[in-house]
């Protein structure tokens, strides 16, 4: 396994800078990753190798010509972005069959920014269909398997690009998270993944995006193998575009200016809805453990309405959301469900069993609005309670899943457990999951640390310590064999 597979992006561009290192072969090694890697996990589903190599090219001669004293902080740097975002001539299906054929004519505003600072994709990788779903799993693209082990699941929706920064393919990537999109691919596949604080990141050209107050819940982040990537590329990406108009402004303070000595934590082992697994339980533990020896004033605490996390996440959804998921289906005609539940049994609909069931019973919730009404004020309520608990100058650590990793198809037996994810972006806060090493099965523990809003520092400082003292992203066998 080449030594730059194991680098951060900014340490990448570093050495691109001190031309030690030229963009051309950081890309050609990432890109003889990718190709020996995604045969198995499925993770980039289209790439522009060719174009990539062009540009690498291009930012090399740029260094020949004008010297590194200017260059963009991402410079010659490969990255991938995830599917659902607009990319200058790449597909933008969202897992769709009536999309496959639909080729981005610009970029994504994140997206635009991360070229802006000089990044180079490499291609776009899978999710699950129109992003609803933890398992990344389409008609168009098929599945994508773990690189830890392929019959699990790599999450969703960002579950591409979880999988192919884990096996050495991306120094970085982009993924977008209404429910854990980037948190439950950045654990089940045991790197840095970070949502930000709500209406910090533009959502404006990914596909599908969110309605109304909805889109404060809808955020844009990066996942990483390295933690000393997670904030320079959320600057890079955070601030109004004049197109998304719940973005706001922020001041983002300084990870480095985290002191561990003195940090309120609160622990809170589990929702009280989905029990937690033991390894997963103690990896927290761990955690708590370590922060407190180094000065961290460590509390354990349940929040009874945690065990609502669901029904708060649904229906705070669809308070604020006007098109039905059967209209999106459809590509603005709503589809049938039953008549795609009955296609599906014989393997004729283009759509996956998820998106149907959840086409089949969205009007549920909106048949009876006071438990709906009801269950947003809960939400409210708890916003107000955890942020009370944490404080300005505190973090919350919670479990991003009931366990790690779970096998193909499972989550279709059990698929509430996303609770210890989603019911965050309802309270807006910044979360980063942090990787704590393999379970004795070799699969990825994590643990989630959340702030308050605008706190994003703050969970990635502690990250940054958590790394540091135990051992961040252990790359698969897959990628170094």
């Amino acid at each position: 396994m080449d030594k730059l597979l194991l680098l951060s992006g900014t340490k990448i561009a570093e050495l691109i800078r001190k031309k030690e290192l030229s963009s051309t072969d950081a890309m050609e090694i990432h890109i003889r990753q990718i190709q020996k890697v995604n045969p198995v996990i499925n993770a980039v589903v289209k790439d522009r190798f060719e174009t990539a190599r062009a540009e690498a090219r291009a930012a090399d001669a740029l260094i020949r010509s004008q010297g590194s004293e200017t260059l963009p902080p991402f410079h010659g740097v490969p990255c991938t972005i995830k599917e659902c975002f607009a990319l200058t001539g790449m597909p933008n299906a969202s897992g769709m069959v009536s999309r496959k054929d639909l080729i981005s004519k610009e970029d994504a505003t994140a997206v635009a920014r991360v070229r802006q600072a000089g990044a180079i994709p490499m291609g776009v990788t899978n999710t699950s269909e129109l992003c609803m779903w933890y398992e990344s799993y389409n008609k168009v693209y098929g599945r994508s398997n773990n690189p830890y082990n392929p019959g699990h699941i790599v999450g969703g929706s960002s579950g591409g690009e979880g999988a192919i920064i884990a096996a050495a393919g991306s120094p970085f990537g982009i993924g977008s998270d209404i429910g854990g999109s980037i948190r439950m691919p950045a654990f089940f596949n045991g790197v840095f993944g970070h949502k930000p604080t709500g209406t910090l990141v533009p959502a404006t050209g990914q596909y599908p995006t969110a309605e109304n107050e909805a889109l404060t819940y809808l955020a844009t982040g990066p996942l990483a193998r390295r933690a000393e990537d997670l904030m320079p590329i959320l600057r890079i990406i955070a601030g109004p575009d004049g197109k998304d108009p719940y973005t706001r402004e922020f001041k983002l303070g300084d990870p480095a200016s985290v002191k561990i000595s003195g940090l309120n934590v609160i622990a809170v082992p589990d929702n009280g809805a989905h029990k937690v697994s033991a390894d997963l339980k103690a990896a927290q533990q761990k955690v708590a453990d370590y922060l407190a020896s180094k000065g961290a004033a460590v509390k354990t605490m349940h929040f009874e309405k945690l065990k609502s996390s669901i029904d708060i996440w649904s229906s705070s959804i669809d308070h604020e959301t006007k098109t039905l998921y059967r209209t999106l289906l459809g590509d603005g005609k709503d589809i049938s469900p039953v008549w795609e539940l009955l296609k599906s049994a014989f393997g004729l609909s283009d759509h996956t069993l998820p998106s149907i069931v959840l086409a089949l019973i969205e009007n549920l919730p909106r048949m009876m609005p006071a438990r709906l009404e009801k269950f947003v004020e809960m939400g409210k309520q708890l916003r107000q309670e955890l942020i009370e608990a944490i404080g300005p100058n505190g973090v919350m650590l919670y479990p991003p899943f009931a366990n790690a990793a779970p096998k193909h198809n499972a989550p279709l037996f059990n698929p509430f457990k996303y609770a210890y994810t989603a019911i965050l972006n309802i309270m807006t806060f910044p979360v980063t999951c942090v990787p704590l090493g393999l379970n004795s099965q070799g699969l990825p523990l994590g643990v989630q640390v959340a702030g308050i809003p605008g706190n994003d520092h703050l969970t990635i400082g502690v990250a940054l310590e958590l790394e540091k003292a135990l051992g961040g992203w252990t790359p698969p066998k897959l990628a170094q064999s």
